[in-house]
């Protein structure tokens, strides 16, 4: 179980999350929702400790979150982390000098399936393809917690539903599962719960299936209802 207490950050006097406190438990996947700026990739490097609070508490477990908590979380930043010389089966080898929890079997599975020859160099791909062997590559890791940064962002239709599929094929009882994603509709089928966020706070955070049984309403829908009442 992931708990944030208090969890705030800020850059050069700016205040990019502001005290937030959710729990976030096991065997579930998670949206984090909002615009651009809003503080979710700020919670999300956070969470992989590629940067530390300014102030709160960040649990994994019970045990505080750090530099050593890395081999626990596996992270998919917005942007490409590939070298543009480097081949996708090259970027596998990367990935399994760096992560001892990297499944070689399952990455290699999943971009055969995807038909993206191995000898491939990221700089003829595709933004789409781009995204799905990272996606892939982030994904074979057996880490506990797996966060993935705008999976979404960039890639036709098809792409994105690859992604979804490989989501769902990793996700178990034991781990964690939080994306981010300005496709709104696009999680509404799979997540288990939405977080909703706006100028680094968090606005609030539902069960999906909650919210269409009792309230009648999708993910879209509070997501208007939250972010449409924000500066009347």
């Amino acid at each position: 179980m992931l708990q944030a207490s208090n969890l705030s950050k800020k850059y050069n006097g700016r205040t990019a999350l502001d005290h937030v406190n959710v729990e976030m438990g096991d065997g579930k996947i998670y949206a984090f929702l909002g615009p651009n700026g809003s503080g979710k990739t700020t919670f999300m490097k956070i969470i992989a400790s590629l940067t530390k609070q300014s102030e709160g508490e960040l649990l994994l477990d019970g045990k505080a979150l750090s530099i050593k908590s890395r081999a626990d979380v596996a992270y998919l930043p917005t942007e490409t982390h590939a070298y543009p010389f480097m081949t996708v089966g090259e970027f596998g080898e990367y990935y399994k000098t760096f992560f001892k929890d990297f499944d070689e079997i399952r990455y290699k599975s999943w971009v055969e399936r995807m038909k993206i020859p191995f000898r491939t160099p990221f700089k003829v791909l595709s933004s789409g393809m781009d995204k799905k062997v990272r996606v892939a590559a982030t994904l074979a890791r057996e880490a506990k917690v797996l966060i993935l940064d705008e999976p979404f962002n960039g890639v036709d239709l098809l792409a994105r539903e690859e992604i979804e599929k490989m989501i769902l094929e990793v996700m178990s009882d034991n781990r964690t599962i939080i994306l981010s994603s300005h496709l709104v509709e696009e999680v509404e089928s799979y997540v288990n719960f939405a977080l909703f966020f706006n100028e680094g706070r968090l606005l609030a955070m539902e069960d999906v299936e909650e919210l269409r049984s009792s309230r009648g309403m999708s993910i879209t829908d509070r997501y208007r209802e939250l972010l449409g009442r924000v500066g009347e």
